[in-house]
């Protein structure tokens, strides 16, 4: 599988250790940007080129890294067949709650294909985790599942239509 990986200054640092890792994955990686740091670059142009490549190839997937994420994500999902979830931390309620892995969901549940990470919220092992559970874990194939995706295609030719 290729992987696309995009950030600006923020997930700069964050982008080098992910794609140590996913070298040592043995994954085929383009690196859409940046390629050094520069403090005052914007986010849209190094994960529009990701979520474009996603976009036109759908067995590939993408990971973009800035500071929450939250930015990242917007751009990414305005591409047709995106669909970018964001990651800056496993909520861990304080009521005793059992929470599943949220990353695992984002697959399992909606076969997401851009992972965004939020660079100022994760440690190094955290974002590590995080891309080795997303990477890992397959879309479930529920009825239930691909029918909602199925609805989220509906919209998008809707509105790509003109």
């Amino acid at each position: 599988m290729r992987i696309h990986i995009g950030s600006d200054h923020a997930g700069f640092e964050l982008k080098q250790v992910i794609l140590e890792l996913l070298s040592d994955m043995n994954f085929s990686v383009t690196d859409h940007g940046a390629q050094k740091l520069v403090q005052d670059d914007d986010y849209p142009d190094y994960v529009a080129p990701v979520a474009e490549a996603v976009s036109k190839d759908p067995e590939s997937k993408g990971i973009v890294i800035g500071g929450s994420g939250q930015g990242e994500a917007i751009v990414a999902n305005k591409f047709p067949g995106i669909r970018c979830v964001v990651f800056n931390g496993q909520y861990k309620p304080e009521d005793g709650r059992f929470v599943p892995e949220e990353i695992m969901l984002t697959r399992q549940h909606n076969d997401s294909n851009v992972l965004s990470l939020g660079a100022r919220f994760l440690s190094r092992e955290e974002a590590q985790k995080a891309v080795r559970l997303w990477i890992q874990t397959p879309f479930s194939e529920d009825e239930r599942h691909i029918r909602r995706i199925e609805k989220i295609k509906a919209i998008e030719n809707k509105l790509w239509q003109k």
